[in-house]
C-alpha cells in the first residue's frame, strides 16, 4: 500500500533568497525575483540570513540579493556580516540599493558583492546581473580566504615601491596643515602628490604622501589603498628604522605615487617625538623628489621639526571666522616659540569665482585683518571632489576638467620648474 507521503512531491529547492530590513521596501524586487525564479526563492532578513547560511539547507542557493536603502547605512555592520557569509559559502551576491551614499556603497561592493543593480530596477536588470552572476563558477572560498588576509597580502597593484633605497634625492619637504575640519587639506595632499607624480611624462619626478594624522588620516580612503600593521610597526620603532623597512610600509597607487598611510587603528599623537619624525622625514627626503605630508589638524610637539625641515608649510583655510581665528592663534603659537612662521603659505579653499566682486573684496579684508598673504586661491570643485574621494581616486582620473583639478595641476607644474631650476643653480 502506497503511503501518503509518498504521494508528496519533492518541495522544490531554494535557489536564491531577498534579504533585507524589510522586503516590502522593494515591491519591484518582489515581482522580479517571480518573474525569475517562480516558487524557488525566499526572502530573509539580516539576521535570519546569518542563521539560514550556516544552515545545510543552504546548499541549494545559486545566489542572494541584499536590498539595502538609506536607512540601512546607520547599521551596515549586519549587512557587511551577510556579505561576508554569503562568499564564504561559495553563494554569489547581487546588491540592490536604494539612494544609498556613494561612501556606503563603495564599501559593500569592496566586501566581494558580485553584481550591483539600482533600485528602482530597470526592466530586466536582475535578469541581467543573475545571468552574470549564475554563470560564473560558484565554488567554495578555500579556508583560507575566509580568513582575513594579512595586511602584507595586497592586491598586485598595491604593492610596494619597487625601487631600491639608494639615498641619492633631496626631496622637497611640503607639509599641508588644514586650520579647520573640512578645510580640504587631505584633497589638496592627495591630488597634489598625484599631479606631481605625473608631472612630466618624459620623466617625472619620484614623490610620496605621507599622512602624519596618526588619529584620523584619510589618504587611504581618498586612494582607496588599504591599511598595514608595516605603517605601526615602522612608527613605533623608528629610532631603529632603516630606508629599506620605511620603503616596505609604503604602498604605490598606480604605479606612480608612492604612500604611507596612516595607521589602521588610531593611535595618539604623542606616539612619535620630534627625534622620530626627523628621522622619518630623512628617509624620505633621502628617497624621494617631493615629500607631501598631510598634517593633523592639532598642534603637537613634532610640528616644529616638520615645520623647520620644510621648503614651504602649506596652510589651508577657508573664507570664514573659524578658519580667521585659527589664523591668529597659529600665528600667536609660532611666534612665541620663535618658529618660522614665514614659511606658512596660505591657501583659500573654495574661493570665489572671479566675477564675484563682493567675495573678492572679502578675501581682501580678511588677509588684510590678518596680516597675512593668501597666495593661493583653489576654485570650488563641486559635488565631483567629494565623488572623487568616495571612489578613491584623483581628481585628473575622474573629473580632469574640474576647475580645482587645474588650479592643482597648475601649481604642480609651477613647483616641478621651480625645482628643476634650484637644481640646475645648484649644479652649476
Amino acid at each position: 500500500m502506497t503511503s501518503v507521503a509518498n504521494l508528496q512531491p519533492e518541495p522544490a529547492p531554494i535557489l536564491a533568497c531577498t534579504i533585507s530590513r524589510d522586503v516590502q521596501n522593494f515591491e519591484l524586487l518582489i515581482d522580479d525575483m517571480e518573474q525569475e525564479l517562480g516558487e524557488s526563492w525566499g526572502d530573509l532578513s539580516f539576521d535570519d540570513a546569518l542563521l539560514f547560511l550556516e544552515q545545510p539547507d543552504s546548499a541549494t542557493l545559486q545566489f542572494v540579493a541584499v536590498a539595502v536603502n538609506a536607512e540601512d547605512e546607520a547599521d551596515l555592520t549586519r549587512v557587511a556580516e551577510v556579505i561576508r557569509t554569503a562568499k564564504a559559502k561559495g553563494i554569489r551576491v547581487v546588491l540592490i540599493a536604494d539612494q544609498v551614499s556613494p561612501v556606503a556603497l563603495h564599501q559593500l561592493l569592496r566586501l566581494g558583492a558580485d553584481d550591483f543593480v539600482p533600485y528602482p530596477l530597470p526592466e530586466g536588470a536582475l535578469h541581467e546581473a543573475v545571468t552574470r552572476v549564475v554563470k560564473k563558477p560558484a565554488e567554495p572560498e578555500p579556508a583560507a580566504a575566509r580568513v582575513a588576509p594579512p595586511p602584507e597580502m595586497e592586491p598586485e597593484h598595491h604593492h610596494p615601491p619597487r625601487f631600491k633605497a639608494k639615498g641619492d634625492r633631496e626631496g622637497v619637504l611640503m607639509p599641508i596643515h588644514g586650520l579647520s575640519g573640512g578645510s580640504g587639506a587631505t584633497t589638496f595632499a592627495a591630488n597634489l602628490a598625484w599631479e606631481l607624480a605625473n608631472v612630466d611624462k618624459a620623466k617625472s619626478p619620484r614623490v610620496c604622501l605621507i599622512d602624519l594624522d596618526l588619529q584620523c588620516g584619510s589618504v587611504a580612503t581618498y586612494l582607496d589603498l588599504p591599511r598595514r600593521e608595516a605603517v605601526f610597526e615602522v612608527l613605533q620603532d623608528l629610532q631603529h628604522a632603516d630606508s629599506d623597512s620605511f620603503l616596505q610600509a609604503m604602498l604605490t597607487f598606480n604605479d606612480k605615487l608612492h604612500v604611507f598611510t596612516a595607521p589602521a587603528d588610531m593611535l595618539p599623537l604623542d606616539l612619535v617625538g620630534p627625534e622620530e619624525i626627523g628621522r622619518l622625514l630623512d628617509m624620505a627626503q633621502a628617497n624621494f623628489d617631493f615629500v607631501i605630508i598631510d598634517m593633523p589638524k592639532t598642534i603637537v610637539a613634532w610640528t616644529e621639526t616638520v615645520l623647520s625641515r620644510a621648503q614651504v608649510y602649506f596652510a589651508m583655510m577657508e573664507l570664514d571666522l573659524r578658519s580667521a581665528q585659527n589664523v591668529l592663534r597659529l600665528m600667536r603659537a609660532l611666534k612665541a616659540e620663535n618658529l618660522p612662521f614665514e614659511k606658512l603659505r596660505y591657501v583659500l579653499n573654495r574661493a570665489p569665482k572671479f566675477t564675484d566682486l563682493s567675495a573678492k573684496s572679502r578675501v581682501k579684508r580678511l588677509a588684510e585683518s590678518l596680516d597675512i598673504s593668501i597666495e593661493l586661491q583653489l576654485p570650488d570643485g563641486g559635488a565631483q571632489v567629494t565623488q572623487s574621494n568616495d571612489h578613491g581616486l584623483p581628481l585628473s582620473e575622474t573629473a580632469a576638467k574640474n576647475p580645482l583639478r587645474r588650479e592643482i595641476s597648475k601649481l604642480a607644474k609651477s613647483l616641478f620648474e621651480m625645482e628643476k631650476t634650484t637644481a640646475a643653480k645648484a649644479g652649476a
